[in-house]
């Protein structure tokens, strides 16, 4: 007898048994076919903080279609997946969760928090594997990789020993931009810009040769007790009589020079500005300029400093580790141990009484935040390794100027041109736990530093067995950089680099263009002479009822599986695709 059909379609009863059945027929996995031209995606590897969310299923579901299109043309086809550790975003949710356990890190320990680091990887991202295979992602899972599996791993420490080695990376005291939540850096493009209200507090600055007050206006005026030179513009008529002279810095009674800068704009404010090298990035600049000393008033996780820091501190530079640019640290006194905000109160308090303050005039502007907690980030200098980006961004300018690599829809060719030509030298340090950590060992008996891709036993200069790996982690982005090759076997000449890569298209967000996609762009250029891919798809943003992106961070996300058990993926993938416009 006839089985009689379901009145009604059930897509649930359809939909797993027809992908586990292609599943097992390996329909996904690629060949190698020497007769067939290729077509190779890399997966934008979710980061294992949680669960994916529809921005995912968005983007997955366009690299499926462009996928099984080139599947069924007759290409060669490899869709690679895999996912990404995430360092800042995951340790913090791990950290988090632990707190309300009530256990910190240092009870644990690194090694114990690694473990759970792996446990949580083993939960979150075999949780968001079974997602995209619940959305019929046509990936092919024999080739599933880890941002810190072994393979991606040995690729890392070729790339850092290598740019080590020709100069391009080097450990010294430069401005980061710094979370005291996170209590880590971060890098430019992890910083996100919020308008508040605030106030332009205009002080005086009493000139010691002359007696005569110079005004000048802060939003920060916390940051005035390292203050280590006051900066007028040398073309200013204003204020020709004051070359070579110094004002005495309010509260402290210190003497500081009066210099000449350019960055003292003579047609805004009244053409004088403080400047604070250890806590400002332009500052930082013209003490540089100027050989002013850096004085760090604040701590890491965002207090004034005080007696036990400014031993620190001198304890480093007395033992000769200090290195250049090493800040001197300020034992801000009655101010120590306050937080930045309870130190503008009390110093603002202290310069009203003094008659330091001449007028307060309110206003609006940007302040950086971190784009994982939202807390107002603080420029720091601070001793990071870094990646000189000049001559690495060369080569990535010219790539997408000449055509190599095509953006869709072109506009967003400016957003990467205008990150691209505007980036300094970038952060690659991260005080962190989880990630690859840095293979840089420090002597503690010459204070030489060996940077090895094999774990050393001893000095590369002395011989000596005292020895200390980096405790830093490298950007999560420095892994994910190499992506498009290290996942093929790259630094290793493999079969599959060798079939697959460079790959075709990127699929992705405008919104992490300065964070990935210049990056692998770069990098691929940088380590294997080749663009990583020839077009980069950007598409729109899944937004929530208030317009914000969904993201794991925000906890904004919609469950797609729950879209899926109601509706089915087909119907799901099917508006997601119709539903989206090109850069949206």
């Amino acid at each position: 007898m006839a089985k009689e059909l379901a009145k009604q379609y059930d897509p649930s009863e359809v939909e797993d048994r027809t992908y586990k059945f292609w599943c097992d027929k390996k329909y996904f996995h690629a060949k190698r076919e020497k007769n067939k031209k290729t077509y190779t995606i890399v997966i934008p590897p979710p980061n294992i903080t949680g669960q994916l969310h529809m921005g995912h299923a968005l983007d997955n579901t366009l690299q499926d279609i462009l996928v099984r299109y080139h599947r069924m043309a007759g290409y060669d086809t490899l869709w690679l997946p895999g996912t990404d550790h995430a360092s800042i975003a995951t340790e913090a949710k791990i950290v988090e969760a632990m707190r309300k356990e009530g256990i910190t890190k240092d009870d644990l320990g690194r090694e114990k928090f690694l473990e759970r680091a792996w446990d949580w990887k083993k939960q979150y991202g075999g949780r968001i594997i079974e997602q995209l295979k619940k959305m019929g992602s046509s990936c092919d899972w024999d080739r599933e990789r880890f941002t810190l599996d072994e393979g991606c791993s040995k690729a890392v420490r070729e790339v850092f020993v290598g740019l080590y080695e020709k100069g391009l990376i080097y450990r010294g005291n430069r401005m980061v931009n710094w979370c005291p939540h996170c209590n880590t850096s971060i890098s430019d493009a992890e910083v996100e810009y919020e308008e508040k209200d605030s106030n332009f507090w205009h002080l005086l600055y009493e000139v010691k040769e002359t007696g005569e007050k110079l005004e000048l206006a802060t939003t920060r005026p916390e940051t005035m007790l390292g203050d280590t030179a006051v900066a007028i513009n040398g073309d200013d008529p204003r204020y020709k009589h004051l070359h070579g002279c110094h004002v005495i810095l309010p509260l402290l009674n210190k003497e500081i020079p009066i210099v000449c800068d350019e960055h003292a704009d003579m047609t805004k404010g009244t053409g004088v500005v403080k400047i604070t090298p250890a806590h400002d990035p332009n500052d930082f600049e013209v003490g540089l300029r100027h050989n002013l000393p850096i004085i760090r008033t604040f701590t890491y996780d965002g207090h004034m400093t005080g007696k036990a820091d400014k031993e620190a501190a001198d304890e480093i530079i007395k033992s000769g580790k200090a290195t250049q640019n090493e800040p001197e640290v300020l034992d801000c006194g009655k101010y120590a141990g306050m937080t930045t905000l309870e130190a503008r109160k009390a110093i603002l308090a202290d310069l009203e009484a003094g008659g330091y303050i001449k007028e307060i005039e309110p206003l609006k502007h940007d302040v950086g935040t971190c784009y994982r907690c939202h807390t107002n980030i603080e420029p720091m200098v601070s001793k990071q390794w870094f990646v000189k980006m000049d001559p690495l961004a060369g080569p990535a300018i010219d790539a997408v100027e000449n055509g190599d690599i095509k953006f869709v829809p072109e506009r967003f060719k400016k957003n990467y041109m205008s990150w691209m030509r505007g980036s300094r030298d970038w952060c690659i340090s991260r005080q962190l736990w989880w990630g690859h950590r840095i293979p840089a060992w420090y002597c503690d008996d010459c204070g030489a530093t060996t940077v090895a891709k094999q774990d050393p036993c001893k000095c590369s200069q002395c011989g000596s067995e005292n020895i200390k790996q980096d405790p830093d982690t490298l950007d999560t982005w420095f892994s994910s950089a190499l992506w498009p090759f290290s996942t093929l076997g790259w630094p290793d000449d493999t079969e599959d680099l060798k079939h697959y890569y460079p790959t075709n298209t990127l699929v992705t967000g405008y919104d992490i263009i300065g964070f990935w996609v210049s990056r692998m762009i770069f990098s691929g250029l940088a380590y294997t002479d080749k663009a990583p891919f020839d077009t980069v798809l950007i598409h729109g943003l899944v937004r929530d009822a208030q317009g914000r992106k969904m993201s794991k961070s925000l906890g904004n996300g919609i469950d797609p599986l729950e879209i899926i058990d109601e509706y089915g993926a087909d119907a799901l993938r099917f508006t997601l695709a119709t539903g989206n416009s090109p850069g949206g």
